[in-house]
């Protein structure tokens, strides 16, 4: 917990800065006072010790921090040298790749940016560990234009990622020389694995899900497929996570049994179980999520091997211990807490479901053992999983109870498969089979997946619900496996917690009052919410209306009922303020408008200085429906004039509240 705190405290608030010398002094100081032999006063600094572990873990782990920062080292045309660490999901126009620079001008430095190469079918994607010499812009990542939008900005910072460079294939030339690294080798395997499939005819979807299965690669996979499988419950599948590496451990586990008859044979088996979980790894490109699943693995196969107590929790602990102090932004990401959640409940809940119930036969046993896996496994993660997804599939229990008895020979097979495939002997029947498999089992999850009825859409809950929620769980847990009148007690006051929570956020969201122009490049949305109804001044078709994720993400987490197109006539009165929109005819009517806002939108061809003189606004708005040019011509005439000026593409959404 305090570990935890640490990291949070030290990453928000970056509080510590006092260098790597200073590092050294709380760390003698807390050696010392374990020398008292005082009980509280142990556990006191016991808790202060793992707090500042979690510090200093997040600032050694920040590039920022070091002399050598690429940023400290930019100048206005720097030449830098940069080498592939990932290969990334392309855009849409942009081929992306997470890269790290090695060097600005001639001074070698660190630090990792995003990298955009405008897409060109004329040349080759880049590979990892190749080292490119570029000389470019860096722009600043861009943030959320909208509310309620996903933040790539933030999500790209807990990678160590701050900044990102366009460029096209004629802007950089490759090195001769190559960088060396694991993950490097790891991917050029994943290629030549993935060119001997492509000799076999799967189609499409089929070879993405057996790369997904397999080599940990999900960027081949298309939107449609990954959403079949969000929406079905099963997205864990597609990810090598604690599911595959468990399959697998179990599968060691059961060829090296005999090694246990031979002398200190249980010693070889746990070294070859750990090294070959090592090597999956390897080859799944030791993504976050294989790391944190094997090295979980790892500590449980040694415990097993010893036959140590509480072996599992202990290997949940620590492992968790360990990864945060390696790679202590593995906490922010949701993989990482929806897998330790989900182990969490697993191992305080299953054993008293499956208790439950004993079923004599051998296969109805096993298909209740998952069940109640199944069902441990969402008691720890329903309320997270509600708060990132604003969703509940209620028929996971369908998917994983079909899917996931089969997965061990999936598995099996694909391992197999890519072996012959390798060693070029694979038969085509045995690669038809293998993809019609994974086809019927893409066709069942798309299937469970349409079934609408089952999949609760749209449910948005806050960060403080979703946190109440668990205090329920943790004590509706706790006193249903040990009944008492003082555990009742405290399910009753989470109970009380939750509905005074809810009626809370529910009061404040009925009052609440804005006014929002958002952002969408080309068009033209501007709104006005009034507790649960919003209207909609827009120019979308019905289609894209419909489709619209800006006004879906606004409308699911502000608990919209009602939406209402509507025309504001130029004109919107809210609270003290006027709001003046002026389209592109250029015309307006001044009723004695007292320093009003003006929203700006299609390009109005207006002089704004005049505009300034006449009227006074006290602030001027250009959404994304006017043209780049006159908005950067305005932009200089506000700031002139000392009018503040806002840009929605530069400066997002903007909005103005009771």
């Amino acid at each position: 917990m305090f570990l935890v705190f640490g990291i949070c405290l030290q990453y928000y608030t970056q509080f510590w800065q006092f260098g790597f010398k200073k590092i050294f002094y709380p760390i003698l100081f807390l050696l010392l006072c374990f020398l008292f032999k005082s009980k509280i006063f142990t556990t006191i600094i016991t808790a202060i010790t793992f707090f500042f572990i979690g510090v200093f873990s997040v600032f050694i782990a920040n590039d920022v921090n070091y002399d050598n920062y690429y940023k400290k080292y930019l100048q206005e045309s720097s030449k830098v040298v940069i080498v592939v660490k990932k290969v990334l999901k392309p855009g849409f126009y942009y081929d992306k790749y997470e890269v790290e620079l090695i060097q600005v001008n001639q001074t070698k430095t660190r630090g990792k940016v995003l990298l955009n190469i405008q897409k060109d079918s004329l040349f080759n994607s880049l590979k990892v560990d190749e080292i490119l010499h570029v000389k470019a812009e860096f722009k600043e990542l861009i943030p959320p234009l909208n509310p309620h939008q996903f933040n790539y900005k933030s999500y790209l910072a807990k990678q160590g990622v701050h900044q990102q460079i366009f460029i096209d294939n004629y802007q950089y030339f490759k090195s001769k020389r190559q960088h060396f690294s694991l993950i490097g080798l790891s991917a050029k395997f994943r290629d030549f694995v993935q060119a001997s499939l492509r000799k076999y005819q799967f189609e499409k979807d089929e070879l993405a899900v057996i790369n997904a299965l397999l080599l940990g690669q999900r960027q081949d996979i298309s939107k449609e497929l990954i959403a079949d499988y969000s929406r079905a419950g099963a997205i864990h599948i597609l990810a090598v996570s604690g599911l595959h590496v468990g399959v697998i451990l179990l599968i060691l586990t059961i060829i090296f049994q005999p090694l246990e008859k031979l002398k200190n044979g249980k010693y070889l088996k746990i070294t070859l179980i750990v090294l070959l979980l090592w090597m999956f790894a390897f080859i799944a490109g030791l993504s976050a999520s294989v790391v944190r699943a094997v090295t979980m693995f790892t500590f449980l196969a040694v415990g097993l091997t010893f036959k140590k107590k509480n072996i599992v929790f202990f290997s949940l602990v620590s492992s968790l211990f360990l990864l945060l102090i390696v790679k202590p932004m593995f906490l922010f990401d949701v993989g990482f807490q929806l897998s330790y959640l989900a182990v969490f409940g697993i191992i305080w809940v299953q054993p008293k479901l499956y208790n439950l119930w004993n079923p004599k036969i051998i296969i109805i046993n096993k298909l209740w053992q998952l069940f109640t896996v199944s069902i441990a496994a969402q008691v720890g993660i329903l309320p997270l999983s509600i708060y990132y997804f604003e969703q509940i599939p209620s028929l996971f229990l369908a998917s994983n109870l079909v899917i996931i008895p089969f997965l061990m020979y999936i598995l099996i097979g694909g391992i197999l498969l890519i072996t012959l495939a390798i060693l070029n002997i694979l038969p085509q029947f045995f690669a038809d089979i293998y993809g019609e498999v994974i086809s019927w089992m893409n066709s069942f999850v798309s299937w469970i997946s349409h079934q609408e009825a089952f999949l609760f859409k749209e449910i948005s809950i806050s960060f403080l619900t979703m946190l109440v929620w668990y205090v329920f769980i943790f004590f509706g847990v706790d006193f249903l496996l040990q009944k008492s009148q003082k555990k009742l007690l405290y399910v009753l006051s989470a109970i009380l917690l939750i509905q005074a929570v809810t009626f809370f956020e529910k009061k404040q969201k009925l009052s609440s009052e804005a006014f929002i122009v958002f952002h969408k490049s080309r068009f033209s949305i501007i709104g006005k919410r009034s507790g649960k109804e919003l209207l909609l001044q827009h120019d979308l078709d019905s289609l894209k209306f419909k489709n619209d994720n800006n006004i879906k993400s606004y409308r699911v987490s502000e608990a919209i009922s009602k939406i209402k197109t509507t025309n504001f006539n130029n004109f919107i009165k809210f609270n003290k303020h006027n709001i003046l929109i002026i389209d592109s005819l250029g015309i307006y009517k001044l009723i004695n408008l007292e320093k009003p806002i003006v929203v700006l939108q299609y390009t109005p061809k207006i002089n704004v200085e005049r505009l300034i003189k006449t009227i006074k606004p006290k602030q001027i708005i250009a959404d994304g429906s006017n043209y780049k040019s006159y908005i950067n011509r305005w932009e200089i005439i506000c700031e002139k004039k000392n009018i503040p000026f806002h840009y929605t593409g530069k400066n997002g959404a903007f909005i103005l509240t009771k």
